[in-house]
């Protein structure tokens, strides 16, 4: 009985002390997944954009500024790289500006003012001891974090996913839906809702076009791009201005030819009458022919209808070249 009873206890110690360690890498797990805590890199803080972030009210979790972070600012900060220096001083001065944000809780984190094994390591160490998050734009930093399966909030992800889907210079097809606040506006929108005012297309409401983008704004309201309008009609209206200019230059051409014609006829004309002034027997012996080719010719064709003999032409071709 005491053998049996002894195993007896010993197998229910042994079960109480296996439920228990159950138990608490249980709440420890849920102690973990409940801790938001976001551990912030040298990067975002030498970036600066994570200040504009946290003004608008979108870190809901706690921002926790390791003290090796700091140090490591420090360090550069008193190097000889003049870019480095003026980047970590930049650094410091955005760590105390998130401080002092009302909306945000800003922790310093003791951990060491020098982290001998790296700061990246550091901070992968912290984040799977106490739990929460990395805020990095470092690409190698983030890409070990997923590997290890830590979560990361990458400033540069959330600035590309927030950009703007059309940049000014691009082209696409787009319904207008309405008029603009001016008469001479058309308005569509895109897959996002973002509104296009499109300059000078009222008139092309109703109708699918296409345009080209020249600039966005982003407003409290929202985002909101301008575009001109780039339609077959704009192109068939400068093909139709070439066409009338190619017809002007071609009929300015045959003016011209028809001008230097008449300019050499009247100059022959000219020369010719030139001649006649001077040489007047020469011009009587050329009436004289004349009169007598013509007079032939009235003769041949009086006399109905006889053929012309071989002796007829021959006669003829004699007074042509006398």
């Amino acid at each position: 009985m005491k053998t049996s009873e002894t195993i007896l206890m010993t197998l229910s110690v042994l079960l109480v002390l296996e439920v228990s360690y159950l138990i608490y890498v249980t709440r420890r797990s849920r102690g973990r997944s409940k801790n938001t805590d976001m551990y912030v890199d040298t990067s975002v803080l030498m970036d600066g954009r994570i200040l504009e972030i946290a003004k608008t009210g979108f870190i809901t979790a706690d921002l926790v500024i390791p003290r090796s972070v700091i140090g490591e600012l420090q360090l550069l900060a008193d190097g000889s790289d003049s870019e480095k220096r003026s980047r970590a001083r930049y650094g410091l001065d955005i760590a105390q500006q998130l401080k002092a944000c009302e909306n945000l809780n800003v922790r310093l984190f003791q951990d060491g003012n020098v982290a001998r094994e790296g700061v990246d390591d550091r901070l992968l160490s912290l984040v799977k001891k106490y739990g929460g998050m990395i805020c990095t734009i470092d690409y190698n930093l983030n890409k070990v974090a997923q590997v290890e399966g830590i979560n990361v909030v990458n400033v540069n992800e959330l600035a590309k996913n927030v950009r703007f889907a059309r940049l000014p210079g691009e082209t696409m097809e787009l319904e207008l839906v309405q008029k603009g606040q001016d008469s001479h506006q058309g308005v569509g929108y895109l897959e996002d809702g973002t509104m296009v005012v499109v300059e000078n297309a009222s008139k092309y409401v109703g109708r699918v076009m296409n345009i080209e983008f020249i600039r966005a704004i982003q407003t409290d309201a929202g985002r909101m791009m301008f575009a001109k309008p780039v339609s077959v009609s704009t192109n068939k209206t400068a093909q139709s201005t070439k066409r009338k200019s190619t017809n002007a230059s071609d009929s300015s051409k045959v003016k011209n030819k028809a001008a230097n014609i008449t300019r050499g006829v009247a100059k022959k004309v000219k020369t010719t009458r030139d001649t006649a002034t001077k040489n007047p027997k020469d011009t009587k012996i050329k009436s004289a022919k004349t009169n007598r080719l013509s007079k032939s010719n009235n003769s041949q064709s009086g006399k109905g209808s006889r053929r012309k003999t071989n002796e007829d032409r021959l006669i003829d071709l004699v007074e042509g070249q006398r």
